[in-house]
C-alpha cells in the first residue's frame, strides 16, 4: 500500500519515480544505469523479444548481457514472456534464446484463451509468496478452476502436436517473403512478425519510430477491407496461428503484394 495518489493510467508516482529505463539491445545504456546506482536495482524486467514497439529481436548476445550483468550485481532478471510465452517454443523465448531469467511473467496463452495470468520463478524467490513466505498475493481470477483447465488443455496439445512449431515458422515465413519481396522492412521471429513502413533497419525503438504511420494506416484498412485482421497499430505484432491454413495464408500473401504493388 501507498501513500501516494495514482499519476497516468492509474500508475502511483513513487512506483514510477523508483522505475529506471534503460533502451532495449542498447548494453551502454544498461551498463550506465548499474554504473550509477550499482547494488540498489532490484530488477531489471525486459521483454526478451520485444513485441510492443514492433517486433524486434534481441541483438545478438544482449540477453546473455543481461543476465550477466544482473548476476554481477546480485540483481533479478525478469522476463515478460506474456507474448512469447509457449509461441515461440514450449519453453518460450528464454528456451528459444538459451538464457535463463530468475522470473518469467505469462499470460494470455497460460489460460487457453481464459482470464488468467501466472508468475513464476526459482524456488528461493517463489518460497517468499504465501503460505510458505510472507508476501501475500491473490487475485479474483487466481486458480479459477476453468481457466487453469483450458491452460493445462493448451500445454497438452501444444506437447502432443510435434510440428506445431515448424508449420508455424514455415507459414510466418511466407508472408515474411511476400512482404520483403514487396520491399517491406520486415522483422520476424517464429510465428511474430511485423512490416515496418520505413527504409531503416528496425532494432530499437528509435529506429521503429521512423515509421511511416500513416501508410501504415492505409495498409490496415485495405487488409481490413480485404478480410484480413492484422494489427491495428504499426508498433504492434502480427500473430500466425497453427488455424491457418495454407490457403489463408497464401491469400494473405496476395492481399499483402496487391496493396504495395
Amino acid at each position: 500500500m501507498t501513500n501516494s495518489a495514482p499519476d497516468s493510467a492509474g500508475v502511483v508516482s513513487s512506483c514510477a519515480e523508483n522505475t529506471l529505463l534503460a533502451s532495449y539491445n542498447d548494453e551502454k545504456s544498461v551498463e550506465a544505469l548499474f554504473d550509477e546506482f550499482r547494488e540498489d536495482i532490484a530488477a531489471v524486467i525486459v521483454e526478451p523479444c520485444a513485441a510492443n514497439m514492433g517486433v524486434v529481436a534481441p541483438k545478438q548476445g544482449f540477453l546473455q548481457f543481461l543476465r550477466d550483468i544482473t548476476k554481477k550485481y546480485g540483481t533479478l532478471l525478469i522476463f515478460d514472456e506474456v507474448i512469447t510465452g509457449f509461441r515461440l517454443s514450449l519453453g518460450g523465448a528464454q528456451q528459444y534464446y538459451g538464457v535463463t531469467p530468475d522470473m518469467t511473467t505469462l499470460g494470455k496463452i497460460v489460460g487457453g484463451g481464459m482470464p488468467l495470468a501466472a508468475y513464476g520463478g526459482r524456488r528461493d524467490i517463489m518460497e517468499c509468496v504465501s503460505p510458505l513466505g510472507s508476501v501475500y498475493q491473490a487475485g479474483t481470477l487466481s486458480g479459477n478452476p476453468v481457466a487453469v483447465s483450458a491452460g493445462v488443455e493448451t500445454i497438452r496439445i501444444l506437447e502432443e502436436t510435434s510440428d506445431i512449431y515448424s508449420e508455424l515458422d514455415k507459414k510466418s515465413a511466407m508472408i515474411e517473403t511476400a512482404m520483403k519481396n514487396s520491399g517491406l522492412n520486415v522483422n520476424r521471429i517464429g510465428s511474430i512478425l511485423t512490416p515496418f513502413f520505413t527504409d531503416k533497419p528496425v532494432s530499437d525503438y528509435k529506429t521503429a519510430l521512423s515509421s511511416d504511420t500513416n501508410r501504415f494506416a492505409r495498409y490496415y484498412s485495405y487488409m481490413l477491407e480485404h478480410g484480413i485482421y492484422t494489427a491495428p497499430s504499426q508498433f504492434e505484432a502480427m500473430f500466425v496461428s497453427y488455424a491457418h491454413t495454407d490457403k489463408d495464408i497464401e491469400r494473405t500473401c496476395r492481399i499483402i503484394e496487391e496493396f504495395i504493388g
